[in-house]
């Protein structure tokens, strides 16, 4: 018999801090002030800039409070030593809004770096293409009117002094990459790119010392401009959405209550717990270190470490592990581990294996680029030496062979991948997705078989009242009332029911019992069956359905026995139908029990369902169907899933699983519904549609003016006006991956569906 509430060795609370230790987390600056960074949530529009930074200006010993609306973070400065963050986050707390130290990963700081480098190379080479073709407009003009020759040089030599330390600034991106594949004897888009603009600019200067009419430093620049435009728009999409998972898992990190010798406690973040610590766990916490129990008596559920739904009872010298959740006993704990474990260790290396296995994909404008560089340089090559055989001059047949080389040169193809990613994910945020990965659109797309998790995944991370309608709803709302004052992970399923009601006044809650109160001057009681006296009612409600868990009521002589178990999300039925009638192939591989899975599997419809798989046994699932050429998508959320995401084609995971798990997936979702997963797919092969679309817009654009440019009748000027337009084609194009969502996703009236016990046959079979 599960019961709701278990009998636990009941523990003394230790003072509860009224503020959290950061100061493991403030960084110390060489001129001796200190600066913190948090990561906000609930801003809503600009408004709230103005709002958070006028309240925290009267903070004494605060220099500067700025916040950045763009990803959600409060930068704090200050120079006091006594000053206290905290008292921040408490400000904050109070205008409703919640904060957590944020510290950005190594990969985020890079990618900060990266992006303020290409935008300053973007603003040179814009301010500087911008100028140039002011002097090339009069220069244009003037000859075929009246411009002098030495106008006309003063022109070319000022357009030089501008261009030549701009290009030499603002190509720096492909310049670099350019000497790197040459170093490493391979052909990538950027050298075609160098070899280009470095022409066209030796020309021009040449062209310029010979008085010549025509000089191509506007070609050469707004190449740079374009190309670069296509760079920062690749890095805005990775930027934008590893800013936004950054702060989920900085919202949602963890604290722990460390116990002092002394018999003190303070709450540090987990980054600043080291082992040895004895850290307590009040009931309903969740772990937030790998340890060992030292004193008390409780149960924990692990559905979020390995699936199982059924809670395991702790006790001094049992094992507990970071991520689960404690339940009804308040338990001391001896640090073993408080970043990474015996068991996250050995999950972590499944996870590099298979994401190091994953990172060889080859990416659809890498491929362009593999096969389009070569061809590009042998085609100019070809015009020089052809030109040169025709009997034309060294000087005519390189004008035409850089004319080849800058009409053919890949911004078309640099934007085509780039500007559509950016669009696509867009869509992906609005309809509720994250995108973690670059490619993740790419290998979304290519998936036709989708493999589940269940517990947490196609269900709801917390369970749900079974038999809501055979019980009184005045008893519900009673019920509702009392859960408002319990810490029990349990009596949150009770405490939605509230629906605005508050809780009761003098409520107390008993550790290892329930909560009670006095309600018109009779005792209500909330939680085990023998604390309210409804032992016979409980076992005949769990004969019915034996995996749900009880929580009693009492109130005076009246009783209720609530049923819980985890339920379907709202649209579950819905999606994977769609999905099936969609084509893709359907499957659930669960570290749960074989009950509550066939249980689920038969509630949607899927065939293939397996139960009591380990982390390694969904590996060899996948792989199975890999090897048997099937491209898979996972959809998992606990830290046993964590390495079958990493190992699968393409993985999803909910905003609500184990920060392992997320970091393991190529993108997330929010919200209580699966539909995202639907859309992500949708938009995903739409998005990748529209890539292959540009890549041949591209290709076409080439077949019609490269001829051209061979045959000799394009100007490197006219050659970079038509490489242009196909980027401006490219780019209108690639708006079009704002596709709509599926309808699936707006429906707002969904509830969770109860997931009904499985008839023997199925679960037989």
């Amino acid at each position: 018999m599960a019961d709701a509430i278990a009998q636990g060795g009941r523990l003394a609370d230790p003072p509860r801090p009224s503020v959290i230790d950061y100061s493991a987390l403030v960084e110390t600056r060489e001129d001796g002030s200190r600066h913190l960074d948090l990561a906000v949530e609930g801003i809503t529009c600009a408004a709230c800039i103005g709002d958070i930074e006028r309240a925290l200006a009267p903070l004494p010993s605060l220099s500067r409070a700025r916040l950045n609306y763009t990803n959600r973070r409060l930068a704090l400065d200050w120079k006091d030593p006594a000053f206290d963050p905290a008292s921040v986050v408490g400000k904050l707390a109070a205008m409703g809004y919640k904060a957590h130290p944020f510290e950005a990963s190594r990969e985020e700081q890079a990618e900060a770096a990266e992006m303020r480098f290409l935008i300053r190379c973007l603003g040179v080479a814009g301010f500087a293409a911008m100028n140039i073709m002011l002097l090339s407009v009069s220069v244009w003009s003037g000859n075929v009117t009246d411009i002098n020759d030495e106008t006309r040089d003063l022109f070319h030599w000022i357009s030089a002094l501008i261009a030549l330390p701009a290009a030499a600034y603002a190509g720096q991106p492909f310049f670099r990459n350019a000497s790197r594949a040459i170093r490493n004897r391979s052909m990538t888009m950027d050298v075609p790119i160098t070899l280009g603009v470095s022409l066209a600019l030796g020309m021009s200067v040449y062209e310029t010392a010979h008085s010549a009419h025509h000089a191509y430093f506007d070609s050469a620049v707004m190449l740079l401009f374009f190309l670069l435009l296509g760079r920062v728009l690749d890095q805005v999409m990775r930027r934008k959405t590893r800013a936004v998972a950054g702060n989920l898992l900085a919202l949602r990190a963890d604290c722990a209550l460390v116990l002092g010798e002394d018999g003190s406690s303070r709450e540090l973040p987990v980054k600043a717990v080291k082992p040895g610590d004895r850290v307590f766990v009040r009931p309903g916490d969740r772990f937030a270190v790998d340890g060992v129990v030292l004193e008390g008596r409780s149960e924990v559920d692990a559905s979020l470490v390995t699936g199982e739904t059924a809670r395991e009872t702790v006790e001094p010298g049992a094992l507990v592990y970071a991520g689960t959740v404690n339940g009804s006993g308040a338990v001391t704990v001896r640090v073993t581990a408080a970043a990474e474990g015996t068991l996250l260790h050995e999950i972590n290396r499944l996870v590099e294996t298979a994401s190091s296995a994953r990172s060889r994909y080859l990416r659809l404008a890498d491929k362009a680029a593999r096969i389009y560089s070569p061809v590009v340089h042998v085609t100019a090559l070809a015009t020089a030496i052809g030109w040169i055989m025709a009997g034309a001059g060294v000087h005519q047949s390189l004008i035409i062979a850089i004319a080849v080389l800058i009409i053919t040169c890949p911004c078309a193809l640099a934007l085509a991948v780039p500007a559509t990613q950016v669009v696509a994910s867009g869509s992906l945020f609005k309809a509720g997705v994250l995108l973690q990965a670059g490619d993740a659109i790419e290998r979304m797309a290519q998936c036709d078989t989708i493999v589940f998790d269940k517990t947490g995944t196609l269900t709801t991370p917390e369970p749900r009242i079974v038999n809501r309608a055979d019980i009184e709803p005045e008893l519900v709302a009673l019920a509702a009332r009392l859960a408002l004052s319990s810490r029990h992970p349990l009596a949150a399923a009770l405490a939605q029911e509230a629906r605005g009601l508050s809780p009761l006044p003098d409520a107390s809650e008993q550790a290892g019992q329930g909560v009670a109160a006095f309600v018109d001057g009779i005792e209500a009681r909330l939680g085990s069956a023998t604390f309210c006296g409804a032992e016979a009612q409980a076992t005949q409600a769990l004969a019915a359905d034996p995996d749900a868990t009880v929580i009693a009521l009492s109130h005076g002589d009246r009783r209720a026995v609530f049923l819980l178990r985890q339920a379907l999300r709202p649209d579950a039925v819905a999606v994977v139908d769609g999905l099936r009638r969609a084509g893709y192939r359907l499957a659930i591989l669960s570290g749960d029990r074989e009950r509550p899975v066939a249980q689920a599997a038969a509630a949607l419809g899927i065939e293939d369902a397996r139960a009591g798989l380990r982390p390694g046994d969904k590996i060899a699932a996948l792989e199975a169907m890999a090897a048997a050429g099937r491209k898979v998508l996972m959809v998992g959320d606990g830290l046993n899933d964590a390495p079958a995401l990493a190992a699968a084609h393409a993985s999803v995971s909910p905003v609500t699983a184990a920060h392992l798990a997320q970091a393991s997936a190529d993108a997330l979702f929010l919200g209580e519904r699966i539909a995202p997963v639907a859309d992500a797919l949708a938009i995903s092969r739409r998005a990748v549609a529209i890539m292959r679309q540009n890549l041949w817009i591209a290709v076409l654009y080439n077949l019609v003016a490269v001829p051209l440019a061979i045959a000799g009748h394009v100007t490197p000027l006219i050659a970079a006006a038509a490489m242009s337009g196909s980027s401006v084609i490219v780019t209108v194009n690639a708006l079009r991956a704002r596709g709509r969502r599926r309808a699936a996703s707006t429906d707002a009236t969904a509830q969770p569906r109860l997931i009904p016990p499985a008839p023997a046959r199925t679960l037989a079979a």
